[in-house]
């Protein structure tokens, strides 16, 4: 592998880290969204899921974005009769977010997009290293 396929797969991980960020921060500023009628669910947390794939114009594999799924697990519950999505027991649903499993996810996201950036740096240091000697 040479300097600039190392630019190329950094790329596409800083890419997807990136996208990541945004699916998390939907996330968190949906935490607090409940359902608007009795009986319908709220917002539902989102996991980005990730792929490699081999780029044929480069000849390397590099990282992509796979799916979007939604988390299955359970609505948490609050007791709030007087809500408008309060159901027959005058309980309203909660979204399955999770602040502090979000922004461990946030802060993981954040370190592997400074690792690429960091692996782009040094091999564009490299390059004009290389360039340089070769005047």
């Amino acid at each position: 592998m040479d300097l600039v396929d190392a630019l190329h797969i950094s790329a596409s991980g800083m890419k997807v880290q990136g996208f990541r960020l945004r699916i998390i921060a939907e996330n968190l500023a949906n935490a607090d969204s409940v359902a608007q009628a009795p009986g319908a669910d709220p917002y539902r947390r989102k996991v980005v899921t990730f792929r490699n794939h081999l780029d044929r114009e480069l000849g390397v594999e590099t990282v992509g974005v796979d799916s979007i799924n939604y988390d299955q697990s359970e609505f948490q519950k609050r007791f709030d009769p007087n809500h408008p999505a309060a159901d027959a027991d005058g309980y309203v649903e909660l979204p399955n977010v999770n602040s502090l499993i979000e922004m461990s996810d946030m802060r993981e996201a954040q370190r592997s997009y400074e690792a690429n950036l960091k692996v782009i740096e040094s091999s564009r240091t490299m390059l004009q290293r290389t360039i340089d000697i070769l005047r």
